[in-house]
């Protein structure tokens, strides 16, 4: 199976967070993370623009505690840049963890 993005990420939050997490729900992230990486329509359940935010996206993860978030943006067409990541409680993202997304993003193009 050819991959269609490749997918990285900027800063150590999420290398930090996932490997805080337990084995099944590492393997969670791992199966959706690689839906985006080989499927060419990934299903908005999955992955989604946030609207307002210049080119951020969310990667959602569901787990038996609830659900993770992982703040993303495009690089270079297909190259996916995963930023921070979170433990979602309420309906909507914290107004701060898109401010974070959108400050590491102008950081990345800033490098």
């Amino acid at each position: 199976m050819e991959k269609i993005r490749e997918i990285t990420f900027y800063t150590d939050d999420f290398i930090r967070f996932y490997e805080s997490l337990d084995l099944k729900t590492q393997r969670k992230i791992d199966f959706i993370l690689n839906i985006i990486r080989f499927e060419k329509q990934v299903p908005k359940k999955f992955f989604k623009h946030l609207k307002g935010t210049n080119g951020i996206y969310e990667i959602r993860i569901m787990v038996a505690q609830g659900s993770i978030r992982i703040l993303s943006f495009f690089d270079k067409g297909n190259l996916i840049i995963l930023i921070n990541c979170f433990n979602k409680k309420t309906r909507k993202i914290p107004a701060k963890e898109i401010k974070r997304a959108i400050k590491l993003r102008h950081e990345y193009f800033e490098d």
